[in-house]
C-alpha cells in the first residue's frame, strides 16, 4: 500500500480529525516525508487542514463518489427548485485545493444548453463559483492566489474590487469570461461562516439577458435558504 493511500485511508476511518504525528506513527515513516505528502494532498483538495493544525478528508474525495445520494438533501432540493424555475443547467460546485470541481448537475432541457463535466478541476478565477470561494477566503490566501494567477497589478486590483462586490452582494457572475456566449450566476452555500458549496445556474447569454435580474435574485435567495448557521 502506498503512503498516500495509507494517509487517506487512515483519515477516512478516523472518527475525528488527525494530527501529523498520528499519521507519522501510523505509516512508520519519517516526519518530513509524511509532511510533504500531506501538504500535497491539502493543495489538491484531498485533505483539508483545520484551524488547529489537524487534518480531515477534503472535498476532492467527494468528487470521486458515484452515488449522488451522498449530496446533502437540502442543497439538492435547492438545485431542483432553480432548475424548475428557469430550466437552465444547475450545478453544485465544491472547492478542491486551488480549483473547483462540479460534483452534481441538473441539465437544462433546451437543445442549446451548458453541459458541465463532473469531477474535472477548473480554476477559481474567472469562474463564477470560484469567485464566490475567493471572495470569502482568508485575505492571505486570496492575495497569494491572485499573485500567482493574475500577475498584472492593474488587473489584480480590478479582481479584488470585483471580489469585494461579491461579498457585499452575495453572488458572482461570469458573462463570457470562460466560454463565449455562456453566462453563469453563482451563490455560496454556508455551513455557519464557512462556504461549504456553491450553487450555479448557467446557460447561453442570449437566454439569460431578459431574466438575469430574476436569476440572480433566485440563485442568491435559494443558496441562502440552503445554508445553515447564518441569520
Amino acid at each position: 500500500m502506498s503512503r498516500v493511500t495509507g494517509i487517506l485511508e487512515f483519515v477516512a476511518r478516523s472518527e475525528s480529525s488527525v494530527r501529523l504525528a498520528d499519521l507519522v506513527n501510523e505509516l512508520d515513516a519519517p516526519r518530513s516525508s509524511v509532511h510533504g505528502l500531506v501538504h500535497g494532498l491539502v493543495s489538491t483538495g484531498y485533505l483539508q487542514a483545520t484551524e488547529d493544525g489537524r487534518y480531515t478528508l477534503g472535498n476532492a474525495v467527494r468528487a470521486l463518489l458515484i452515488n449522488p445520494s451522498a449530496q446533502d438533501q437540502r442543497v439538492r432540493a435547492a438545485m431542483e427548485a432553480l432548475h424548475l424555475e428557469f430550466d437552465e443547467t444547475v450545478t453544485l460546485v465544491m472547492l478542491a485545493g486551488d480549483c473547483i470541481i462540479y460534483t452534481e448537475a441538473i441539465e437544462s432541457s433546451h437543445v442549446v444548453r451548458y453541459t458541465p463535466v463532473l469531477g474535472v478541476r477548473r480554476p477559481l478565477y474567472p469562474t463564477s463559483a470560484g469567485k464566490c470561494y475567493l471572495a470569502y477566503a482568508p485575505e492571505k490566501y486570496r492575495e497569494k492566489y491572485l499573485n500567482r494567477h493574475v500577475p498584472a497589478v492593474a488587473k489584480r486590483s480590478q479582481v479584488l474590487e470585483e471580489l469585494e462586490k461579491v461579498r457585499v452582494d452575495g453572488y458572482a457572475v461570469n458573462a463570457g469570461e470562460t466560454l463565449p456566449d455562456l453566462q453563469a450566476v453563482s451563490a455560496p452555500v454556508f455551513d455557519n461562516e464557512r462556504v461549504c458549496a456553491v450553487i450555479t445556474v448557467a446557460g447561453p447569454i442570449s437566454r439569460f439577458s431578459d431574466k438575469i435580474d430574476e436569476i440572480i435574485r433566485e440563485t442568491r435567495d435559494t443558496a441562502a435558504r440552503a445554508s445553515v448557521g447564518r441569520g
